[in-house]
């Protein structure tokens, strides 16, 4: 967490401090925006940057990320190691367009090598908004607080109504079982619907993932229709060099 986010969240501060915060927000909203707008249809994939190369769920997220290059997605992650740099890298070697939304930490992330093009932000919130922004599915790998977090924010902006139904695949039934079944005792008690249930996919097969994806995302968004935007030179704004064309594929 930057200085000024955790003097944001931790003290009351004199207008101007406040006024000064909000225009580095909106300095870094629009920074994301110049660059993410270009990239094209893109697929998130979420998971621990601890899960180094070597473990198998490394691995698994390496084909992912090949599986939604293949597809036609541009593969975006948080940009940092372990799970993140394993789908950038799948999308590298797929000859797809790869690209990381990192986050500025003390401590566990830097970029990984495999991007395209990386954005940095200092505000959490801010790197949130834009990894679902641009994103036409998650693919939830395992990991930690984060991970989830970014999941159930997606589940619940679904929820209710605030963001367009899109796929959320949670990939490890053995590492998400528990977590499955606590969200089963919460449809049981009530707090949340029947219908919430079918809001994600849980799954360890790559083949049922990319058919839940494109029936619920290339096809539900119509995205081999997609019509690219064209970057304006006044605004020296750039398109981000494409690897493979964004033709979706079954």
């Amino acid at each position: 967490m930057s200085k000024s986010e955790h003097r944001f969240l931790t003290h009351k501060n004199s207008r101007w401090h406040e006024l000064k915060y909000v225009l580095k927000v909106l300095a870094e909203f629009i920074r994301g925006f110049r660059v993410l707008h270009f990239v094209g249809p893109c697929a998130t994939v979420f998971g621990s940057a601890r899960l180094q190369e070597g473990t198998p769920y490394y691995e698994q997220a390496r084909k992912i990320g090949a599986m939604l290059a293949n597809m036609g997605f541009t593969v975006m992650t948080g940009g940092g190691g372990g799970i993140m740099e394993a789908a950038n890298r799948g999308a590298k070697e797929a000859g797809g367009l790869s690209v990381g939304c990192n986050i500025v930490l003390p401590h566990e992330q830097a970029p990984n090598p495999y991007l395209d093009k990386v954005v940095e932000f200092d505000f959490f919130f801010v790197r949130k908004v834009l990894l679902s922004k641009y994103s036409y599915c998650f693919i939830v790998m395992p990991g930690g607080f984060g991970t989830l977090d970014e999941m159930f924010e997606a589940i619940t902006l679904i929820q209710t109504h605030k963001m367009s139904p899109f796929p959320i695949v949670l990939f490890g039934k053995e590492f998400y079982q528990k977590l499955y079944e606590q969200i089963v005792a919460m449809e049981k008690a009530g707090t949340i619907s029947s219908e919430d249930l079918s809001l994600f996919l849980i799954t360890d097969s790559l083949k049922e993932a990319k058919e839940h994806i494109h029936k619920n995302a290339v096809e539900a968004f119509g995205l081999n229709d997609y019509k690219h935007l064209t970057p304006w030179r006044l605004l020296l704004e750039k398109r981000v060099n494409r690897i493979k064309n964004h033709d979706f594929k079954q």
